[in-house]
């Protein structure tokens, strides 16, 4: 187990829900969810986090639109939304009006074969509300899973026929086979079963290991490709909510919601060299008519 220390901890913000980090061609970008704030984190290691848009809805997480420079697709409100460059959302889709709970979008991220997939929870986690969405090249949104609780990720491989996603409330990390033409799902099997904690964000790296945050335990986790505990990272924060790789420096956001006293650091931005590269995060590749 490796501990990060205080001075790996060089950003003065503190988040409410920080989740959906990501390494894009034009940086590290992550959401501060509940806040609906879309950021991104300057090479400068000390500096604070830039607002690219604050939206009047929660913002689960973002991925970059191919060919539209500053263009991004997001997981917000209750669906899917274009957000342009100077942060005004166009071409909304909510799956998730009209639902018997209050729902609200989470995690989402492109697969290598530029589809978006985007999950959805009640606001107060209700037993099996949730869903998984998939956006395809058409702009087409469809529901392609239900009965999930809270979703997180999904995350896929390099290739893109395989996509792990998380139903943290359950404690379980499954993985779906995928057909990259398609974008169809297999039937899944359990990767990873976490009883001390839920299994939240996660990212894969070029060897094809797995890393979750783990919320509620401090910690992030290297699963290797066998579902085999590799490495263990330990945090001052309790709650891990989000990774990426960016080269071969880990980025971990963490979140203060939900605690009655947070520490110094729950809410922080933190980063660790961890010797294993991982992949830029993919983009949505829209039909050249819906682009």
């Amino acid at each position: 187990m490796t501990d990060l220390t205080p001075d790996q901890i060089l950003r003065p913000d503190r988040l409410e829900l920080g989740e959906g980090i990501r390494s894009t061609g034009s940086g590290i970008v992550l959401v501060d969810i509940l806040a609906g704030r879309l950021l991104a984190a300057p090479d400068d290691p000390t500096a604070p986090l830039t607002e690219l848009a604050r939206l009047p809805v929660p913002l689960g997480a973002v991925a970059p639109v191919a060919g539209r420079p500053g263009t991004w697709i997001a997981a917000a409100g209750t669906g899917i939304c274009l957000l342009a460059p100077d942060g005004t959302p166009s071409r909304p889709a909510r799956p998730e009006d009209g639902a018997p709970l209050p729902m609200r979008m989470n995690d989402a991220a492109a697969d290598p074969s530029g589809r978006f997939w985007a999950g959805s929870m009640a606001y107060d986690a209700d037993e099996g509300a949730g869903s998984l969405y998939r956006v395809d090249h058409d702009g087409t949104v469809s529901r392609v899973l239900d009965g999930i609780t809270v979703p997180n990720g999904p995350a896929f491989t390099a290739d893109g026929t395989a996509m792990y996603l998380a139903d943290s409330a359950r404690g379980i990390v499954r993985r779906y086979p995928v057909d990259p033409e398609t974008g169809e799902l297999g039937a899944p099997e359990p990767f990873v079963t976490v009883d001390d904690g839920s299994p939240d964000g996660m990212t894969v790296d070029v060897e094809g290991a797995v890393w979750i945050a783990v919320w509620g335990t401090g910690t992030v986790r290297r699963h290797l490709p066998d579902g085999s505990l590799d490495r263990t990272l330990r945090l001052p924060a309790r709650q891990p909510a989000g990774v990426c790789l960016r080269e071969d420096v880990l980025h971990i956001t963490t979140a203060r919601v939900g605690l009655t006293a947070p520490g110094p650091y729950d809410g922080a931005l933190f980063t660790a060299r961890v010797g294993v590269p991982g992949t830029q995060a993919a983009a949505y590749r829209p039909a050249p008519e819906v682009s």
